[in-house]
């Protein structure tokens, strides 16, 4: 089995049609191209989905991502303010000294 090799969506698309459309077992698609069931079972679930579908999940993908950043972003910035203001009520509960 190969190790490390990157295969174009084509070839991964090829594969799943070789067993979806053309009827091969999973096993025998995967012995000809020198690869594992679970990759050919992983690219079925992948490649199966319409084109249109697929570009939605990437795009939900991406959505998640970037608020998950900002999210992030939004959590340090309130972390500031929290010690902003811890360090501002300190300062003003401090009692003056008159003498």
């Amino acid at each position: 089995m190969s190790k490390g090799i990157r295969y174009s969506d084509e070839f991964k698309q090829e594969a799943v049609n070789q067993v979806v459309v053309h009827g091969y077992s999973v096993a025998d698609v995967a012995e000809r191209l020198d690869n594992s069931t679970k990759s050919i079972y992983g690219w079925m679930k992948t490649f199966s989905k319409s084109t249109m579908q697929r570009k939605d999940d990437e795009d939900l993908r991406a959505e998640v991502a970037r608020l998950k950043r900002e999210l992030k972003r939004t959590q340090q910035e309130r972390d500031i303010l929290k010690e902003a203001a811890v360090s501002s009520s300190e300062h003003r509960n401090t009692p003056f000294n008159h003498v």
